[in-house]
């Protein structure tokens, strides 16, 4: 053997031991929907998440995702892929795969059998047992077990250091069931976790967790996969295909192309439901969890188009809106606000009052905002009095999210005041939906998405605007809108003007939104 061929073999086997998608490529056979087998090409989507779970692994030590998926990506053919590398080249890995039904945890023990079988077969590792709930590695010591979730919790006596949940929005129980499992994996550098699923029902289970994660309030990391990643998902359109008014919004929104357009149109006819076509193959995260029964103030159309604005320059003085929380699960949320643009929104958790008076501080110094907008409902009073006490009450606006409106109520068709917003909460979240309405740009964001959309609303006998309140959010196991309440209280002048009067906050001159929409 000459060098050339030496240092190639080197290479080749440096790249099975670091390299994911070279290691599948090169070693793993699957079954593709036109039959037969071939190697395991990583995907867009298998790509995307692979990138995103290595980020983690480098940051943390150690992988906790949940993943959200639109049908048929590959996803679990690609953590199946990961999970079997980890077990075959480490001694001593025991991996545990949960899946919602027995057939469906049948078919991934299949994929991994199928994976050895048709392995190389110098890399191709010693199996000492082989059934349908156990594979053992007897060389390296290592394996895998396979089960169903349950009502008790399956793998619960089990130790772990890699764990697979598929498709948990539709595990019985699926909080019993993650509180067995997550006991399973310790908590040590390499282990890894990944729950993924398509959405299911609107504020179940898996829909609490996900938005737990996109608030930051867990240790897992939120992956959304949508649909256009699928380079299969397209269909060459007829030559009279012309979109319509909401296809062409939504290829302006995503940058989806005729061929894509066509083939989501063809897949609406065929599930006879665009709303159930959304669910299966969602473009957004709010997508995967539309639900008939709930209707959000700010819906995710709004919100997506503000997303997509890029071309809206900031400008005029700078608003600040922080929404305050104490060392409990809620974050510390501050947006900042610049004529038609938020610029941005930053969250801490677990800060404490000083802590934040002394973010505000640095913020008021070095940026020289014309209004920073408190809530001081709770906590937020005493940030305010000691930023007060520092010298900025000048620039410093308490609001009390539970007071009243700033605005008179309109007047009814008999001279008497009727409608309009209960509170001072509802009036900004009115003065930031006005606003969206026109021309608006916020962050590239799916968790301030998530914090927009998920405030559901209703009328009491008055007519006056009701907001869904943190409370309830939480007992509908929702995490507080900490993003979308920072965005909201940059929007306390009159129809969210973004121009304030310094001299007393006097609001006796009014700069309609729509003015300068």
């Amino acid at each position: 053997m000459n060098w050339s061929d030496l240092r190639g073999d080197l290479e080749h086997a440096e790249k099975l031991e670091s390299d994911l998608p070279y290691f599948a490529k090169t070693a793993l056979l699957i079954r593709p929907k036109a039959g037969g087998l071939e190697p395991l090409v990583f995907n867009n989507a298998q790509l995307e998440l692979h990138c995103q779970l290595e980020d983690q692994l480098a940051k943390t030590g150690k992988v906790r995702a949940i993943v959200l998926k639109a049908r048929q990506l590959g996803i679990s053919t690609a953590i199946a892929a990961r999970f079997l590398k980890k077990t075959i080249q480490t001694p001593g890995i025991r991996t545990i795969i949960i899946a919602h039904t027995r057939s469906a945890s049948g078919n991934l023990f299949k994929m991994i059998k199928r994976y050895i079988d048709n392995m190389p077969t110098d890399i191709r590792p010693s199996v000492g047992t082989a059934n349908q709930q156990e594979l053992l590695f007897d060389r390296v010591d290592s394996g895998y077990a396979v089960a169903v979730a349950t009502e008790e919790g399956a793998g619960r006596s089990d130790t772990a250091q890699l764990l697979h949940g598929s498709e948990c929005a539709f595990w019985a129980n699926m909080q019993e069931q993650l509180s067995a499992l997550l006991q399973t994996v310790p908590r040590l550098p390499g282990s890894e976790v990944i729950l993924e699923s398509t959405g299911n029902t609107y504020g179940d289970q898996f829909h609490q967790l996900w938005r737990a994660a996109e608030a930051g309030e867990s240790e897992f990391q939120p992956i959304f996969l949508s649909w256009a990643l699928q380079s299969e998902y397209r269909e060459t359109p007829p030559e009279d295909f012309k979109r319509n008014a909401e296809e062409n919004r939504l290829a302006e929104l995503h940058g989806l192309d005729d061929a894509q357009i066509y083939w989501r149109r063809l897949k609406i006819a065929e599930l006879r439901s665009e709303d159930h076509f959304k669910r299966e193959y969602p473009l957004t995260p709010d997508e995967a969890f539309l639900a008939a029964q709930f209707d959000s103030f700010i819906t995710p159309d709004l919100v997506m188009t503000a997303r997509k604005a890029k071309d809206i320059e900031p400008y005029g003085p700078l608003l600040i809106g922080v929404d305050p929380a104490g060392a409990g699960a809620d974050s510390t949320a501050i947006a900042w606000r610049r004529g038609h643009v938020i610029e941005k929104i930053e969250k801490r958790k677990g800060i404490t009052t000083m802590e934040c008076a002394g973010w505000i501080t640095r913020i008021i110094q070095d940026e020289d905002p014309a209004r920073v907008s408190i809530d001081v409902g709770g906590l937020g009073i005493g940030i305010y009095e000691r930023l007060v006490e520092q010298g900025y009450g000048n620039v410093v606006n308490a609001v009390n999210f539970g007071s009243k409106p700033i605005e008179p109520p309109p007047l009814d068709e008999t001279g008497r005041p009727g409608g309009g917003p209960l509170n001072r909460r509802a009036e900004l979240w009115g003065n930031m939906k006005k606003c969206l309405q026109g021309r608006f740009s916020i962050p590239d964001s799916d968790s301030l998405q998530s914090d927009l959309c998920c405030v559901g609303y209703k009328y009491d006998s008055s007519g006056r605007l009701v907001l869904e309140s943190k409370q309830d959010l939480k007992r509908r196991g929702m995490p507080s809108p900490d993003e979308a309440d920072a965005m909201a209280l940059c929007f306390t002048e009159p129809d969210g003007s973004p121009f304030v009067r310094k001299s007393n906050f006097n609001r006796t001159i009014i700069y309609p939104c729509g003015a300068y929409a």
